[in-house]
């Protein structure tokens, strides 16, 4: 049949050094067995120590990006990443509703590894009200959960009460990632699903500055999974898996924060032809 691969599309910004962003997201659905297309929204110009600077695409040519992929392609699930400012967030917004690209993963990429902000105060407010319910599944980090509920979160307790805060705003499912936690030995992740269940995802904490993209890595892999027609409960555990698995077996790109390593092989998982 034509047109049948299995197909995923990124939303975000580029990334010039090459691991976190476009770059990270395509890495991951490739390697996910997913062939991954994109709409690239900003390109920076970065590399594991910085980001040095970045241009939002003009919005004609965002809503062109959609429109050539919509046209031609067959997307079983979306997720959006770096967004920059209000123009590109309302561009996406409207695509979103305009074309049917499946389930759509919300990362709400605000901050750099080197502490760059990569979207806009006023744009935060905008994602708020517009993107955050379009969300299948929201992945936000503790800073980006504190930004967006408006609360400090400092326990797991808090992560409980953000959690529940983000899906009120229209999120059906959420992900609150508890790697910024000062816990020197774990990094635990809450999960509250559409249906009310929750639970706790909990893997040891590696000793590395080998982490930069982890956020785009996650989303892009749990998007890969829900276009294979995964549950969104099983599409989460196994961006865990991959996502620990792409820190544990680290490679040695570049003098600052990073990049994973994305052809990681998961313990346990079938082989590369059966993924």
């Amino acid at each position: 049949m034509i047109n049948d691969t299995i197909q995923a599309l990124t939303i975000a910004g580029t990334d010039s050094g090459g691991g976190a962003g476009v770059m990270a997201d395509i890495k991951t659905m490739q390697e996910r067995h997913v062939f991954s297309a994109a709409v690239v929204v900003a390109v920076t110009a970065q590399n594991t120590i910085g980001v040095a600077d970045f241009m939002a695409m003009p919005e004609k040519l965002i809503d062109e990006q959609f429109k050539a992929v919509a046209d031609d392609l067959k997307i079983r699930a979306a997720k959006t990443g770096m967004l920059a400012d209000v123009p590109s967030v309302k561009a996406v917004v409207a695509n979103l509703k305009k074309y049917d690209l499946g389930p759509l993963t919300v990362d709400p990429v605000m901050i750099a590894k080197g502490g760059a902000r990569l979207l806009s105060e006023d744009a935060i407010q905008t994602v708020k009200q517009e993107l955050v319910p379009l969300a299948t599944i929201l992945t936000p980090n503790l800073p980006e959960a504190a930004e967006l509920t408006g609360m400090q979160i400092e326990s797991s307790d808090d992560m409980l009460v953000a959690a529940q805060k983000l899906q009120d705003m229209g999120a059906k499912n959420v992900l609150v990632k508890g790697g910024h936690e000062a816990d020197d030995n774990e990094s635990s992740d809450f999960v509250l699903l559409e249906n009310g269940d929750s639970f706790w995802m909990t893997s040891p904490r590696v000793d590395t500055n080998r982490t930069h993209g982890t956020g785009d890595t996650l989303s892009s892999c749990i998007t890969s999974e829900l276009a294979k027609g995964k549950s969104v409960e099983d599409a989460i555990r196994i961006g865990k898996e991959y996502v620990s698995a792409t820190i544990e077996q680290g490679i040695q790109v570049g003098h600052g924060h990073g990049p994973l390593n994305h052809w990681a092989h998961v313990k346990g998982e079938a082989n590369d032809d059966e993924i």
